[in-house]
């Protein structure tokens, strides 16, 4: 038994395609498939089920994968451990966020991480909650920033802010002439969502939970509209189509300090109007999750100090 066949293993429990896996490995096909057959004989068991149309997973494959994933992270944590008796901090640190954080967040954030630990580059991925849990459970991602809630997955996890919810509404609605507003008032709206899969769907969807049915009857049609990405939501609200919540970090500096009459020019004649929420607004927790078995634990560090470096208008920083 060796790494090479148990990262062989892994990659294809990910994959579930030998040939995918493969590539992922940088190795031919029928090399990998030789590997992965004799590390099955040696063990006198079959990992995977094979047939003409997909690669499954055995119940004690699944085990034995999982554990192949810790014996492949505790291999690296010996490189990992030799890098930082040179320099804690070198080499890149892959980080994943999800979609309705990334494009708020990470520009000023690589600022920050540049100026700070340049030896650190982020290697970055956008992608779904689950999605980004999957990752780390598999060791492609080294930490995640998230929202809470997400399911329990023994990771250790840092907050890093809470991030209050506004009301985008187009900027001819009766409601855009207001200083603020309640969820009540936005309950009889048509509302625009977010696609299945995203979080941020979630949240809007427990402050209106009304709009959770609509989806499944005749009437949400007409009551509730779905976007690829909170932009694109954006422009749908910007053309009159409904409201929406988004996180206060989405919300255009100009849209709040006056330079654009509390608007957003979209290119072209319609406008967005952000509103707050009157009393205590609907937030979301963002933390910073990481697997316990990783080892950078100054380069976990670093990076919370560089959140907490950047510009977060209107959300509470947490420590």
């Amino acid at each position: 038994m060796t790494l090479t066949e148990l990262k062989y293993i892994v990659a294809v429990a990910r994959e579930k395609h030998f040939g995918k896996a493969a590539e992922a490995c940088f190795v031919s096909q029928p090399t990998l498939s030789v590997a992965i057959k004799k590390l099955e004989e040696e063990l006198e068991l079959k990992i995977f089920e094979r047939n003409a149309s997909e690669i499954a997973v055995t119940p004690l494959g699944e085990q034995i994968v999982r554990q192949a994933q810790t014996v492949l992270e505790q291999a690296a944590a010996i490189k990992e451990i030799a890098k930082r008796g040179k320099d804690p901090l070198a080499g890149p640190l892959k980080l994943g966020v999800i979609y309705t954080i990334g494009p708020y967040l990470l520009p000023n954030l690589v600022r920050q991480v540049i100026e700070r630990t340049p030896q650190m580059p982020l290697m970055l991925q956008e992608n779904f909650t689950v999605k980004l849990l999957e990752q780390l459970r598999l060791g492609e991602i080294d930490c995640a920033i998230l929202a809470e809630p997400f399911p329990d997955t023994n990771l250790a996890i840092a907050p890093l802010y809470d991030e209050p919810f506004m009301a985008a509404v187009p900027a001819s609605h009766p409601l855009a002439k207001r200083k603020a507003i309640t969820t009540d008032e936005i309950k009889n709206e048509t509302m625009l969502l977010l696609g299945t899969g995203h979080c941020f769907r979630d949240h809007v969807l427990e402050v209106c939970p009304e709009f959770a049915r609509f989806s499944s009857d005749t009437e949400g049609i007409r009551k509730s509209f779905e976007g690829s990405s909170l932009e694109t939501i954006k422009h749908m609200v910007a053309a009159g189509m409904g409201v929406t919540l988004v996180p206060r970090l989405s919300v255009p500096r100009s849209a709040l300090d006056g330079s654009a009459d509390n608007s957003q020019d979209l290119g072209d004649a319609s406008f967005v109007h952000y509103l707050p929420f009157d009393g205590d607004p609907p937030t979301r927790r963002v933390v910073l999750a990481w697997r316990r078995s990783f080892t950078r634990y100054e380069a976990i560090a670093e990076l919370r100090n560089a959140v907490y470096a950047c510009e977060l208008p209107g959300v509470k920083r947490l420590s």
